[in-house]
C-alpha cells in the first residue's frame, strides 16, 4: 500500500466510516474502534494522500484533489466525498480540537495539490506546443492515478470534465439528501460506547473499593468494640485504685505514726543514756535498765524495719498506679485516632453512595 517515497506529515485519531452504496443515507463503521488516519506525501509523484489502515485492510485510500471539500457536520464529525473511489468518507473525533487540526490539514494539503496541479500543467504546455491553445478554451488538467507508481498520465477531456461535475452534482445532492442528525448520532453513539467502556471500568473499581472499604470499616468496629472493652475494665481497675488510694493513705498516717514513736523512743533512749550512771547505783537496777535498754533497742529496730517495708509498698503502689494511668491515657489516645478514622471512613462511603 505505502512505498518508501512516501512520508506521512500528519497523524490523528478517528473513527472511520463510509456511506452506505445501497441506500447513500446511513454510515457503515469501518471498524469498532478508533484508527490512526494519516496525510501521507509522495515526493516522486508529487501525490498527497489520506490513508488508514486497519490490520492488514486499507480503510482509507483517498488521494486529495483540488476540488475536493471538507465538511464539519458536526463539533466532532466531518466528511468529505470521493469521486474516484465513489464514497463518501466520514471521520468522528474525540474532540472539536482534533477535528479542527483535521481539516485545516485538509486545507492545506489541498492547496497544495491545486498548486502542484498548476505546475504540471505549466510543464506540460513546454514540453509540448502543440497543446498550446487560446485563452477562450478550456486547459485540460493532468490526473495522476492513485494505484501506484508506473502507470501513465491520463489527461482530461471536456467531456471527461462534464462527467466530473456531474458526478460531483449527484454526491453534492446525495449529501445534502443524508441526514445530519443521523451523522452525529453515530458519531455520538460510538463516542458513548467509548464512555460507557469507561464507566463500567471505574464502576467496578469503585465496587471493589467500597467492599475494600466495608471490611477495613469492621475491622474497625471490631478493633473500637475491644477497646472500649479494655477502657471499661481499665475504668473498673480505676476503681479498685481509689480504694487502693484508702489504704495507701491510712498506710501513711500509720508510718507517720511510726515514725513519731521511734523519734520519742529514740529521746527516750537518750534520756535513759545520760541518766545511766547517776541510777546505776546498785547492780539490780543497773541490769534491769540494760535490759530495759536493750529492749528498747530491738524494740526500735522492729519499727525502723516495719517503717522501711512499709515504705516499700507505699513506692510499689504508687508505681503501679502510674503505670494504670499511662496504660489508660494510651489506650484513650488510640481510641481517639481510631474514631476519626472511623469518621473520615463513613464521610468518604457518604460520598461515594450520594456520587
Amino acid at each position: 500500500l505505502l512505498s518508501c517515497r512516501e512520508q506521512p506529515i500528519f497523524s490523528t485519531r478517528a473513527h472511520v466510516f463510509q456511506i452506505d452504496p445501497a441506500t447513500k443515507r446511513n454510515w457503515i463503521p469501518a471498524s469498532k474502534h478508533a484508527l490512526t488516519v494519516s496525510y501521507f506525501y509522495d515526493a516522486t509523484r508529487n501525490v498527497y494522500r489520506i490513508i488508514s489502515v486497519g490490520g492488514t485492510k486499507a480503510i482509507i485510500n483517498s488521494t486529495i484533489t483540488p476540488n475536493m471539500t471538507f465538511t464539519k457536520t458536526s463539533q466532532k464529525f466531518g466528511q468529505w466525498a470521493d469521486s474516484r473511489a465513489n464514497t463518501v468518507y466520514g471521520l468522528g473525533f474525540a474532540s472539536e480540537q482534533h477535528l479542527s487540526q483535521f481539516a485545516e490539514k485538509f486545507q492545506e494539503v489541498k492547496e497544495a495539490a491545486r498548486l502542484a496541479r498548476e505546475k504540471s500543467q505549466d510543464k506540460t504546455e513546454l514540453t509540448n506546443p502543440a497543446l498550446n491553445i487560446t485563452s477562450h478554451q478550456v486547459l485540460p488538467s493532468p490526473i495522476i492515478s492513485s494505484n501506484g507508481p508506473g502507470e501513465d498520465k491520463l489527461f482530461r477531456s471536456q467531456s471527461a470534465d462534464v462527467e466530473i461535475s456531474t458526478e460531483k452534482e449527484r454526491l453534492k445532492k446525495m449529501l445534502s439528501e443524508g441526514s445530519v442528525s443521523e451523522v452525529q448520532w453515530e458519531a455520538e453513539f460510538f463516542s458513548l460506547q467509548d464512555n460507557n467502556t469507561k464507566l463500567v471500568a471505574a464502576l467496578h473499581e469503585a465496587n471493589a473499593n467500597v467492599d475494600q472499604w466495608k471490611k477495613q470499616l469492621t475491622a474497625y468496629q471490631e478493633e473500637t468494640e475491644s477497646l472500649r472493652q479494655r477502657v471499661a475494665e481499665l475504668e473498673s481497675q480505676g476503681t479498685h485504685d481509689s480504694s487502693s488510694d484508702n489504704s495507701k493513705e491510712e498506710l501513711s498516717q500509720t508510718l507517720e505514726e511510726l515514725e513519731l514513736l521511734i523519734k520519742a523512743k529514740d529521746e527516750e533512749i537518750q534520756l535513759l543514756k545520760s541518766q545511766r550512771c547517776g541510777r546505776w547505783e546498785a547492780e539490780g537496777e543497773r541490769e534491769e535498765t540494760l535490759q530495759k535498754l536493750q529492749e528498747l533497742e530491738a524494740r526500735n529496730a522492729e519499727l525502723e524495719q516495719r517503717l522501711h517495708m512499709a515504705e516499700q509498698s507505699l513506692a510499689e503502689s504508687l508505681a503501679e498506679r502510674d503505670r494504670m494511668h499511662s496504660e489508660v491515657t494510651k489506650v484513650a489516645e488510640i481510641m481517639d485516632v481510631k474514631i476519626f478514622e472511623l469518621s473520615e471512613l463513613r464521610q468518604g462511603l457518604a460520598k461515594l453512595v450520594e456520587s
